[in-house]
């Protein structure tokens, strides 16, 4: 982060987490789940994005196998007429807000490299030799903001990580570390400004529950009736669903988020253990809700979030409450990602690889939901923001640096046409740094190497 001063913005209104979960639980009861939105409109949007948000989580995805069996991750069809992979479920309830690639490459050098690709992934330069998108954005249209720039960790400097570990790039060849710990991010960020917890609503709580029954159980009725093509869809909408009821009934009134009165929610971790793998879930949810609030009140227009770093030894095994919980067996990030040559459901790797590329969507839907439950404008703040879900290679097995897992989120103030599945051909990535460049106002014409232009279709 750089710069000093406090927000000149007029407040927000004050807003409990709580708060946001009800209405986007309302938002969620509305979701179509049949057909995926195609284009999504939005109201009074002036073609730029005022904001961009980039998510990196580490060691890829289950993409297309050594033995050729198709990716789990990619969708499948064209357009605005697709069907998310088995891994981006989590993303059902915002399809209409995103993007979805197939075919984007980083290019051959340092392809089969961890490394490589995370000096590649935001500078669109091979071996990290020029400035990442991020620093491009906050030292040209982000300057008048007063944080240039937001880099948030979680455990992403765990054993003193430097270097190819980090993925912002103020020039070429040279990195810089993010803030891993939320506590002393907030104090930067609002001076120590903190604000009382917000005793919530029970009786609202327990209407909103009411109503996600009734809703579900209605659905459940209906499931009876569709053919396999469509169950499946509703029982992604279901699972939305359950995650929203979930969530209400186990939040029980976070800090107020005014920008008055700002407020940071350290339940569930402890800042003298911040490389305490159990504490990961808190600490990430911390930095994301941080990195909202931060956003929400003009304070920077450029965030970047780096869950962990490349060849993770994040023992995800810890996180309690997840379908990855097995306190009696460690299983790292980098470790599940070499599930070997074939998708065997039955080899535990494989079978927990699965399971950690599906949270760290999910971690990436929490996100959205942050930025569609706060109203800016006419619409919300995700209708005016690019957010970028990545990682530094594709296949998590091969570390294969072609068909790269990108996820493109918000309409970007209409400058992104969303809803869609875009299939660039091989293209290098540098192509979408490009667009989301453009999309926030630059007027650049290139960005790192091999660029040929924006990526057809994305943009307005």
């Amino acid at each position: 982060m750089t710069g000093a001063r406090r927000s000149s913005q007029a407040a927000a209104p004050r807003l409990s987490r709580r708060r946001l979960l009800q209405s986007f639980a309302g938002a969620a009861l509305a979701l179509p789940f049949v057909e995926f939105a195609a284009g999504r409109p939005a109201a009074a949007m002036d073609g730029v994005a005022r904001r961009l948000v980039v998510f990196y989580f580490p060691d890829g995805v289950a993409g297309r196998s050594a033995n050729g069996e198709p990716s789990l991750w990619h969708c499948t069809g064209s357009g605005s007429r697709f069907e998310l992979g088995e891994s981006l479920r989590g993303l059902s309830r915002h399809a209409g807000s995103c993007v979805f690639f197939n075919g984007v490459s980083m290019g051959p050098t340092d392809s089969g490299s961890h490394p490589g690709g995370a000096k590649k992934l935001l500078t669109g330069a091979d071996g990290g030799a020029g400035e990442s998108i991020d620093q491009h954005l906050a030292r040209s249209v982000g300057a008048d903001r007063p944080f240039r720039h937001l880099y948030l960790g979680a455990m992403a400097n765990y054993a003193g990580a430097s270097g190819d570990k980090h993925i912002s790039y103020p020039s070429a060849g040279v990195t810089i570390a993010p803030e891993d710990n939320p506590a002393l991010a907030f104090e930067r960020l609002f001076d120590g400004r903190g604000a009382a917890e917000d005793p919530g609503d029970d009786a609202a709580a327990r209407r909103t529950r009411s109503v996600l029954d009734t809703a579900m159980a209605d659905l459940a009725d209906l499931r009876g009736s569709l053919d396999a093509r469509d169950r499946a869809r509703l029982d992604d909408h279901l699972d939305a669903l359950r995650e929203v009821e979930a969530r209400i009934a186990t939040d029980v009134g976070g800090p107020v988020g005014s920008c008055d009165d700002p407020a940071l929610d350290t339940h569930g971790y402890d800042p003298a253990a911040l490389y305490d793998p159990a504490q990961f879930p808190a600490l990430l949810a911390a930095q994301t809700d941080l990195a909202v609030q931060a956003m929400a009140c003009g304070l920077t227009s450029v965030a970047v979030i780096q869950a962990s770093q490349h060849t993770s030894e994040l023992v995800m095994s810890r996180f309690a409450g997840t379908e990855m919980y097995d306190p009696g067996y460690d299983m790292r990030s980098h470790q599940a990602s070499h599930y070997g040559a074939s998708h065997d459901r039955s080899h535990r790797e494989f079978a927990d690889y699965l399971a950690q590329r599906a949270w760290w969507v999910d971690r990436f839907a929490a996100l959205l939901d942050a930025l569609a439950a706060r109203p800016e404008g006419d619409g919300t703040m995700l209708d005016h923001t690019v957010a970028l879900l990545c990682s530094e290679v594709s296949d998590g097995n091969t570390h294969s640096h072609d068909d790269m897992p990108f996820v493109v989120a918000g309409a970007g103030g209409g400058a992104i046409r969303t809803g869609q599945l875009i299939d660039h051909g091989g293209g290098r990535h540098s192509d979408l740094l490009l667009s989301i460049a453009r999309a926030m106002g630059s007027p650049i014409d290139s960005f790192g190497w091999d660029c040929s232009g924006p990526i057809p279709g994305l943009l307005s």
